[in-house]
């Protein structure tokens, strides 16, 4: 019978990962099992991702706001901090601040506007444009802020962020200022000693800071990239992919992760005889048209996967034939032709007509969000994802 299901994305359950836990032994498990209980089959290029969160709770990856707050004393000893360009969460950056906080005399905290980096707003743009300010040339002091746009909650958590990142470093006895920029540069007025902690701009941040007058300069890639007194650690990111576990510490990023991946998928193999890619996911990268969020608070979307996830879709548009190459023909006789094209098409579609408007991102990408997606970030219990028939085509 002719098959009438593509792609099919499955969330699996599994148990609560401790740390400590084979998370190895435990994906595949839950693969084999879900696919006994649901009655399907493995196949190669079938997909199993596993979410960045259970990967790094097994490890045990996992720092307190001291840890932070000694690496932040070893690095900046008691000049006054300049922090900049934090992204407005509570989940991916409060507990952070309060251990860059205890571990500094004075903060001056430096918030980009009218949103942070993934999309967050402190104002709506609108209001810029009413009140005459220009987010790219004007600096704001808070009191100036306030005067233009007074007091605004985010729209979803409620969260007034000024008056909460305020209170988080104030907390510690340590005295705060806050500037609103977009400018790396207007920073350096307060302080040549600067914590820039934007994800995806980090290093052309760092360079400007750098070349104009900046003393001591780092990155939150560059906080807990190595263990301090016992403490988890990232070396490639640091606290960049971090999420709060509790009110005084964080979970990182999972480490080395290479080896997982390559690991689950030799040991599903062994059992099946099927060649699964494997690939470790964290944030997807989407925007909300509500909250107008990216989402992509993570360094990367996937820190590690196997060798068949590399590069990108290499994909046919169905309407563009029907509508151009095959506009004459109808029911089987177009199927058949445009079946025909897509098992003839050039290995790379790059600048081809027939390939425009296809999604032009790397598979990871595309196949993180659609885990992400899937698993949420609540109370669904899934964070291993199962994906079969995604990389079939229309003739398959």
């Amino acid at each position: 019978m002719e098959r009438v299901v593509g792609t099919v994305v499955r969330g699996l359950r599994c148990p609560i990962i401790n740390q400590g836990d084979n998370i190895e032994e435990i994906v595949v498990d839950s693969v084999l099992k879900a696919a006994e209980v649901e009655g399907f089959h493995l196949h190669d290029k079938d997909i199993v991702t596993v979410t960045e969160s259970i990967v790094a709770r097994a490890q045990g990856n996992y720092a307190t706001i001291d840890h932070i707050a000694t690496d932040i004393r070893a690095k900046f000893g008691d000049e006054t901090l300049g922090v900049i360009f934090p992204i407005l969460s509570r989940n991916r950056f409060a507990i952070c601040l309060r251990g860059i906080a205890k571990g500094a005399k004075k903060i001056v905290l430096m918030l980009s506007y009218p949103s942070d980096e993934v999309g967050n707003h402190l104002v709506d743009i609108d209001m810029l444009d009413e009140k005459g300010v220009n987010p790219w040339t004007d600096v704001l002091t808070e009191e100036q802020f306030r005067g233009y746009f007074g007091h605004n909650k985010h729209p979803f958590t409620g969260v007034d962020y000024i008056d909460y990142y305020k209170s988080l470093i104030e907390e510690y006895g340590v005295e705060c200022e806050v500037l609103f920029s977009n400018n790396p540069k207007t920073i350096l007025d307060y302080t040549k000693n600067v914590l820039t902690c934007d994800i995806h701009t980090r290093f052309r941040t760092k360079k400007i800071l750098k070349a104009n007058g900046g003393d001591k300069i780092y990155s939150l890639d560059n906080i807990l990239s190595e263990s301090i007194d016992g403490s988890g650690c990232n070396e490639a990111y640091g606290l960049l992919g971090s999420n709060k576990a509790t009110e005084n510490t964080v979970k990182l990023f999972p480490r080395n992760c290479q080896p997982v991946v390559d690991n689950i998928q030799r040991m599903l193999q062994e059992k099946t005889g099927k060649q699964v890619e494997v690939m470790i996911y964290g944030d997807g990268a989407f925007k909300d048209p509500v909250g107008q969020i990216w989402e992509l608070a993570d360094p990367v979307v996937s820190p590690a996967y196997t060798s068949g996830l590399n590069g990108t879709p290499n994909e046919i548009k169905l309407k563009y034939l029907a509508d151009n190459n095959f506009a004459d023909l109808r029911g089987e006789e177009l199927q058949q032709a445009i079946a025909q094209f897509i098992d003839h098409k050039e290995s790379d579609l790059v600048g081809s007509m027939e390939s425009q408007g296809t999604t032009p991102r790397r598979l990871t990408d595309l196949i993180g969000s659609l885990s992400d997606l899937t698993s949420g970030s609540g109370d669904k219990g899934t964070p291993i994802i199962f994906i079969q028939g995604y990389f079939d085509n229309y003739t398959k």
